[in-house]
């Protein structure tokens, strides 16, 4: 496909395919697909994270939408799984969320949730795709009073901050808690400090004041200096950082130690299973998912299942197999008895929950998990050619694995994002990684290098 990624569509703000008129086709086509007609009335609710380009692309999909004979819902600056979330509890038909995630603010996306929380099918998305390339509902749309209307909805962050705040259970309490909370200056800004005071925790957020250019720039789970600094400076029992749109968190316990996705993984898997509620016995990682992890996992009876990068596979793996848990070492943590995708806020307070119920520090709960070492080189590339058919960089990867000899492992993909080639080396003699990433990395240079 030209225009979806791994996780909706991505660009720099204002070029082409984030820019207003495809974002209006997008609107059309949406609606659409969904229907088959332009005549059965849709209902669609639209986030938002808080970059500046938000608004041009809030008002040209909500332009293409209407235009269908669709009506839209406006809730502004809000979480991505809030959206996942809200989807279902308004009894939507889709949810589209404008965000580029953890990317700089001058890049935008665009994501389409089902009615049921789900990122959107393969299948529909070509659908949508072709219907947007081939230009096919161009002079299409309905008219007079058929025609769509936008409303602005005011009181969706109190729905969501209910339901974020009913999964903690209610014999639990934050009370005696200091928590650091990084909000990127992103969607998390307003709800997230809400949530954590409503539930008894000393809260000081920082990166809390958007405006428009300042997502993800040096702050949040993209930048974790900042938290760490930040937990270390206030003394505080714990440190949370997300990212722009609120669907990935990191955290820091109280050593300055930071804990990321897999460590989350490795808390919950093994509370889940010591009470009975982990499905299958089972967490859905990906290929990048440290084998510190697994070897974790096996020791507490757990095992592990990889599937390609991307929570559309992880949750696709999850619902195939009925699996309650899933993620990614970026922090985007799947707890399906809770929401259909990555929940930072609430990942973070199910962790602080097992804290509470366990009277254990959060360094405590991380006891006996151990990464290996492991490292990620980034190609910037000019185009993204199959991999396996680049002679020369299958060469380079023979070469590392006959150096590994089968004490570590490479994963070499391209981002599905960015313009990148992403090269991850993970190995039990650390001595090892920096040298493999090298040799692959020369030979992706000087043939896909820009």
């Amino acid at each position: 496909m030209k225009l979806f990624g791994t996780d909706g569509i991505r660009g720099k703000a204002n070029v082409y395919p984030m820019a207003g008129d495809m974002a209006y086709k997008l609107g059309k086509a949406l609606v659409y697909a969904l229907n088959g007609t332009p005549n059965k009335k849709r209902k669609i609710i639209i986030g938002k994270d808080t970059r500046l380009s938000g608004y041009m692309l809030e008002s040209a999909i909500t332009s293409g939408i209407v235009s269908m004979g669709a009506d839209a819902y406006l809730v502004g600056p809000m979480p991505t799984p809030a959206i996942a979330f809200l989807v279902k509890s308004m009894r939507c038909d889709a949810g589209v969320v404008i965000s580029a995630s953890h990317n700089p603010y001058d890049d935008n996306g665009i994501k389409i949730f089902s009615h049921k929380g789900l990122k959107l099918d393969d299948e529909l998305e070509e659908t949508i795709e072709e219907l947007i390339l081939s230009n096919a509902l161009d002079g299409k749309g309905t008219l007079g009073d058929k025609i769509g209307r936008a409303y602005r909805i005011r009181d969706t962050l109190g729905r969501y901050i209910v339901f974020a705040k009913d999964t903690l259970p209610y014999s639990v309490s934050l009370e005696g808690l200091r928590v650091v909370l990084d909000c990127a200056n992103g969607a998390t800004y307003k709800v997230a400090p809400m949530i954590f005071e409503e539930l008894g925790a000393e809260v000081i957020a920082i990166n809390n004041q958007p405006n428009g250019i300042n997502i993800n720039d040096k702050c949040g789970s993209t930048y974790p200096n900042t938290i760490l600094d930040a937990t270390r400076l206030y003394r505080a029992d714990v440190g949370i950082a997300f990212d722009g749109d609120g669907d990935r968190v990191l955290m820091v316990d109280d050593k300055y130690n930071l804990v990321d996705g897999d460590a989350i993984l490795a808390i919950l898997a093994k509370s889940m299973k010591e009470n009975g509620t982990l499905k299958g016995d089972t967490v859905v990682g990906t290929v990048m998912t440290n084998y510190g992890l697994e070897l974790f996992l096996k020791k507490v009876g757990v095992r592990l299942e990889r599937v390609d990068v991307g929570d559309k596979n992880i949750v696709k793996r999850m619902i195939e197999r009925s699996y309650n848990l899933g993620g990614e070492q970026s922090g985007h943590v799947v707890l399906w008895d809770f929401n259909t995708t990555g929940d930072g806020i609430v990942t973070a307070l199910t962790v602080l929950s097992i804290m509470q119920r366990e009277k254990k520090r959060l360094s405590e709960l991380t006891k006996g998990f151990k990464k290996i070492p492991q490292k990620t080189y980034n190609v910037v590339v000019k185009d993204k050619p199959p991999i396996k058919d680049i002679d020369e960089i299958q060469r380079a990867i023979e070469k590392t694995e006959s150096i590994l000899k089968g004490n570590g492992r490479i994963v070499v993909r391209y981002s599905g994002t960015e313009p990148m080639l992403r090269i991850t080396t993970e190995s039990t003699q650390a001595e090892l990684v920096d040298e493999c990433i090298r040799i692959v990395a020369e030979a992706a240079k000087a043939v896909l290098g820009r």
